[in-house]
């Protein structure tokens, strides 16, 4: 992992001279970063083309898809050809799935500028875009042929951006690495202050875990599913509130919260476990109650999210739940009394 002023990308490109790469990036990255890509891609001999889409969840749909599909056509993108993700989780998700079925599919390299992506959305190759009815239910598995994580970028995001990543390095403790957790409690001011040594512990242990769970379950048959904590209540807050009103690691956090509380109820997780892990993610400046989100919404809109989530079965929503911070178990399925119930201690948190 490179630390430094910019992106370091391009070594699985090494001596591939012609080939043709398309940077996909968006309105606030390209400013930023992607004269800098496009140079080190060229300077691998690489011919370079970019394509730039509006920040953003919005454009993480099928409208972007049909539009990227256009540009890697204009740029003679063939099958031995590269798209290269320049971004956050939009950006990563969006030209992964370009990838993914431009071609039947064609290289991507991924360059992560954001915490979320650094430690989850880059590694792992899920790729996704959104429709009305709900998060990521178009997708495919593409796995990137190289991943450039440049922490040096996260000097330049803004800090809801920054904060709103964190929760998704929270989730790593909770699901996998308790010690993990009690090292983020010790470390809440390095996080937030972007100490770099803290930063490369912390992004590398988090890509480790990523890893090794890809590396038991790539399709999510099973053990993958525990990287959904969170993410049953966080996607029907993400939907109900409208896509970019608030952002992904922003309805993760209030996910997490709402499932450690669940947690408590269905699975025994001690209380002050429970409240260990909503204060954590509140020290780091994260939502944990709809106080939090500055949204009121109501139960019922939500559980009627719940019905489009990807790991619903018959209409009722699969969770994943903590029996203690460091495990979890998935395919939980809680009766109505006791989701609505949690869902009561989330509104008065």
């Amino acid at each position: 992992m490179n630390v430094g002023a910019g992106v370091q990308v391009g070594s699985s490109l090494a001596g591939a001279a012609g080939v043709r790469v398309l940077i996909v990036s968006d309105s606030n990255v390209d400013p930023l970063y992607g004269d800098r890509c496009e140079e080190q891609l060229a300077a691998q001999g690489c011919s370079v083309a970019r394509s730039v889409v509006p920040a953003g969840e919005e454009s993480k749909s099928l409208r972007r898809v049909k539009e990227l599909y256009t540009d890697a056509l204009a740029a003679g993108l063939e099958r031995t050809s590269v798209i290269a993700a320049l971004g956050g989780g939009m950006v990563g998700d969006l030209a992964g799935f370009v990838a993914a079925t431009y071609l039947r599919g064609i290289r991507l390299v991924q360059v992560p500028t954001t915490v979320l992506a650094m430690v989850d959305s880059a590694v792992g190759g899920k790729t996704a875009v959104n429709l009305p009815e709900g998060k990521n239910l178009v997708g495919s598995f593409h796995q990137p042929s190289e991943v450039a994580a440049d922490l040096g970028t996260l000097t330049t995001l803004a800090e809801r951006e920054y904060v709103s990543g964190l929760a998704e390095v929270v989730k790593y403790g909770v699901i996998w690495d308790g010690a993990l957790f009690a090292d983020l409690e010790k470390n809440v001011d390095g996080l937030l202050a972007r100490d770099m040594r803290v930063l490369e512990e912390v992004v590398t242990r988090c890509c480790e875990i990523k890893a090794e769970v890809v590396k038991a379950d790539e399709k999510e048959s099973s053990l993958r599913a525990i990287l959904n904590f969170g993410h049953t209540l966080g996607h029907a807050l993400e939907r109900v509130l409208g896509f970019g009103r608030c952002l992904h690691g922003e309805a993760v956090s209030a996910g997490m919260a709402y499932a450690l509380r669940l947690s408590s109820a269905e699975k025994g997780l001690p209380g002050s476990e429970a409240e260990r892990g909503v204060a954590l993610l509140a020290r780091l400046g994260l939502p944990v109650s709809m106080t939090g989100l500055d949204a009121n919404v109501e139960w019922s809109d939500l559980r009627a999210a719940m019905v489009t989530d990807k790991k619903t079965v018959g209409s009722v929503p699969r969770f994943v739940l903590a029996e203690k911070l460091g495990s979890v178990v998935f395919g939980c399925e809680p009766d109505e009394k006791a989701l609505e119930e949690a869902f009561g201690l989330f509104c008065g948190t």
